[in-house]
């Protein structure tokens, strides 16, 4: 019998393909690390030349608002700099290990600390003072009759409000009346309403990102949410409030859609009412809706949306009749922003200085995330925040000051931190804490070099 000789073409040892994969994703860290810094550092430049050919701009620490000051180094760094010191210790492994429920509140407590850690570097006026100015919202407070004669000609009296009353809808005075009229008014409870609120926004986060990608990506992102840079504008800003609203009622959309009957459509409702809600805090927070909308089309799951859009319309309805009509709102703040400052910012220069302001928010290892996230579930709510992110910055509404205004979409965004520690984990604890350090290094640099009105 004659021999049958077969030949097989050997396949690439396992360390040759682990060898191209590191390869890969070091090229990707490489140029997402490059990327990160010519855009912030480009802005800057470019932003510092139109501020100085036209003051009127008031953008002196481009791309952010606010001016360069440096602070000095004194007995304030050391309670902030423990807290980080800390968390790049045991953060990951704290991730890694806690029982589910105990994560997302170890997570929400950390984001608020490190929010006020970092705000207390300028001293410890600076949790309230951003909310004393005299274009902040308390200002107005004695300007509200009554919640009916307020709304029903908020409009109408629209150009007596201060600057931040003006850009908004009237939802975030309406809960500060509302808390006056219980005793509980001030800058002291309204600094740890808009604190609760943002820290708020990482948990729900955690929930949404749990629901699409899996327990193991959301318990990897944890650390990178919860401690991003974005925390300097949590304390003390109230669009922190307005992003904590608008994640948990995305979040809430998104548990819908992986869900059936009576318990999914309860969810979809709920979400549905909270994103209507922040409709009334922030014009802006409409484009969140793009991140469980992500979600529903990649799962073909239309109905939670279908029942959302009726709770966000009821809202609509609701503030309808007792006299404020949304679009008139926006409108009418339209016209007073564009008759304002962003008259002198040349939109040319905003297209990229916002996104500038917004890579300084998430921080340099969030861009190497971004550029190493795989697979289409992680990918689905960074994905929606990036939409939402490309039509605020098309509106033309958005000229500079987006490291507060888009702290909506930042949050999402940081939901492709998962990339940054892959399994095995004792492989990847070490790059984690490494990445987790230089996002906070970034955010103490910001907070000692940038005076910010927040």
């Amino acid at each position: 019998m004659g021999a049958v000789l077969t030949t097989h073409r050997p396949r690439p040892s396992t360390g040759r393909a682990a060898d191209r994969v590191s390869r890969d994703s070091k090229l990707r860290t490489g140029l997402a690390l490059l990327a990160w810094l010519g855009l912030v550092a480009g802005t800057h430049v470019w932003g510092a030349r139109l501020a100085q050919r036209d003051p009127r701009i008031r953008l002196f620490a481009a791309p952010l608002a606010g001016g360069i000051h440096v602070r000095p180094w004194d007995w304030r760094l050391i309670p902030v700099l423990a807290l980080a010191g800390l968390a790049v210790a045991v953060g990951p492994a704290v991730a890694r290990s806690l029982p589910w429920r105990k994560l997302l509140w170890v997570s929400f407590a950390a984001a608020g600390a490190w929010a006020v850690g970092l705000a207390l570097v300028g001293g410890g006026h600076a949790i309230i003072a951003p909310l004393t100015t005299r274009w902040d919202y308390l200002r107005d407070l004695p300007l509200v009759g009554g919640p009916h004669d307020f709304v029903s000609h908020f409009t109408g009296r629209i150009d007596s409000y201060t600057t931040h009353v003006r850009g908004h809808p009237p939802g975030m005075l309406l809960i500060l009346w509302s808390l006056a009229r219980l005793r509980l008014g001030g800058p002291g409870v309204e600094a740890a309403l808009v604190i609760g609120g943002g820290a708020a926004a990482v948990p729900a986060v955690l929930v949404a990102l749990r629901e699409v990608a899996g327990e193991r990506a959301a318990r990897s992102a944890a650390p990178f949410v919860a401690l991003a840079p974005i925390a300097l504008w949590v304390a003390t800003s109230p669009d922190a409030l307005f992003a904590g609203v608008g994640a948990w009622g995305a979040c809430l959309l998104v548990l819908a859609t992986g869900r059936e009957g009576r318990r999914g459509d309860m969810l979809a409702i709920a979400g549905g009412l909270l994103l209507g809600a922040g409709a009334f805090l922030s014009y802006g927070l409409v484009l969140v809706a793009f991140v469980p909308l992500a979600v529903a089309v990649s799962r073909r799951r239309y109905r939670p949306l279908a029942i959302g859009a009726l709770a966000m319309a009821a809202v609509v309805a609701a503030f309808a009749w007792a006299g404020f009509w949304w679009l008139d709102g926006l409108r009418a703040t339209r016209r007073i922003y564009e008759a304002g400052a962003a008259r002198y910012r040349p939109q040319s220069y905003f297209w990229l200085g916002n996104l500038g302001a917004l890579a300084l928010g998430l921080g340099p290892a969030s861009a190497v995330a971004l550029a190493r996230l795989r697979g289409r579930a992680a990918w689905l709510l960074p994905g929606g925040a990036l939409l939402a992110v490309a039509v605020a910055d098309a509106s033309a509404m958005s000229k500079g000051e987006v490291e507060r205004i888009w702290l909506l979409f930042a949050v999402w965004l940081l939901a492709g931190a998962c990339a940054l520690w892959r399994d095995p984990p004792e492989r990847t604890a070490a790059p984690a804490r490494a990445w987790l350090a230089l996002n906070m290094a970034s955010a103490l640099i910001l907070q000692l070099v940038v005076r910010s009105p927040w």
